[in-house]
């Protein structure tokens, strides 16, 4: 019963989680008790998946997937299948990887993963529909007017949404608006067609496939702070306004050496009282390397924070990780020194971490 006796737990967790502003990344794309194991060494839990221990939970448990290695790495494909029953593409879904040419699109690799979210009883959260970044080269300002432009979004969304109609139960439609004093982010976007274009993107999202969740997706707005006060605002008056907006996505990119939020709970519970859902998207907790004990189990306080405030929400629909291994992990190719920020290690063997967002989920049971 997801409030039942979890909850007393769950609230006495997230008190004493750390209050330290939780890290800045860039925008490209319950822990075990301290001892003295070795970094990664995990405690002996009964065997079954993530997806089994989430079931009864109402919470999906995601990763974001690697189509690349899907096609090439055998036990990475088998522990998608097994450990989860959500699926995010990680770069097969973007404008850039779509769309390469004016007019001439790709699905085949988005195909690739909806097929195999069907064939493995899993969801598809697409990602993402409007962003600054991974935009194909041909997209640019100086190319096109401010009316080609928003034709143009208008025509990838519907083209995008409509091809993946009834096959996609999420979108993360609009991603990293805002900066992080809560101001509009200054991108193509904006520039072209001014504050409306988030609005618009989610009427055409919607008009495309009316079923589908809709969600505005961000970083470091999981506790509350300006962008995350900015993003409360906005969803209020768009709803207001009956756009579609259903829900809000925190990506939940943390670091060890900058502590946690302490009001993560807080910022998902005002949200729940405005009707919206909830999801962490992309969550994963690096730290500095070399990793050792004392970060291993810090890093699983991280990842149970997240998860014990989505258990506790009551419109919190899914728990994605961004990436489950760090053999794939974005980490160390953008943060110089960092990683180890995944449930798994390089050779797909769990950490306390993935015993932690077990174990929470069986207690919500």
């Amino acid at each position: 019963m997801r409030f039942g006796r979890i909850a007393a737990f769950l609230a006495v967790s997230l008190a004493v989680a750390g209050s330290a502003p939780a890290s800045a990344h860039p925008s490209t794309p319950g822990a075990h008790p301290a001892g003295s194991a070795p970094a990664g060494a995990r405690p002996s839990v009964d065997d079954g998946p993530q997806r089994a221990a989430a079931r009864g939970s109402g919470v999906r448990v995601g990763t974001a997937v690697d189509m690349a290695a899907l096609a090439a790495d055998a036990p990475y494909q088998q522990a998608v299948a097994r450990e989860f029953d959500s699926v995010t593409p990680e770069n097969v879904m973007k404008w850039e990887a779509v769309e390469p040419q004016p007019g001439v699109y790709d699905w085949s690799a988005a195909d690739q993963l909806v097929d195999f979210a069907r064939k493995n009883g899993q969801l598809v959260r697409g990602h993402t529909l409007v962003w600054h970044s991974q935009n194909p080269s041909w997209l640019t300002e100086d190319a096109y007017s401010p009316a080609q432009l928003r034709t143009l979004l208008r025509k990838h969304i519907l083209d995008e949404v409509g091809h993946f109609k009834g096959r996609v139960w999420a979108w993360d439609v609009a991603n990293e608006v805002f900066n992080e004093d809560g101001t509009l982010r200054d991108t193509i976007w904006l520039r072209a067609l001014g504050p409306g274009y988030i609005a618009d993107a989610f009427r055409w999202a919607h008009q495309a496939d009316p079923k589908a969740l809709l969600f505005l997706n961000d970083y470091n707005n999981e506790g509350v702070n300006a962008k995350s006060d900015a993003y409360y605002a906005l969803a209020k008056r768009l709803r207001a306004q009956g756009v579609p907006v259903h829900g809000y996505g925190m990506q939940g990119h943390l670091a060890v050496q900058y502590g946690f939020p302490g009001d993560v709970l807080q910022n998902v519970r005002r949200f729940d009282a405005l009707g919206v859902k909830t999801a962490f998207t992309e969550v994963d907790v690096r730290m500095l390397l070399p990793a050792d004990s004392a970060k291993v189990q810090a890093q699983a306080e991280g990842f149970g924070l997240l998860l014990r405030a989505c258990l506790l929400a009551r419109s919190c629909v899914s728990y994605t990780v961004w990436g489950f291994t760090d053999k794939y992990s974005w980490v160390p190719g953008v943060f110089s020194g960092e990683g180890s920020a995944t449930l798994y290690d390089e050779n797909l063997q769990p950490k306390p971490a993935y015993d932690t967002v077990r174990e929470t989920f069986l207690l919500a049971r």
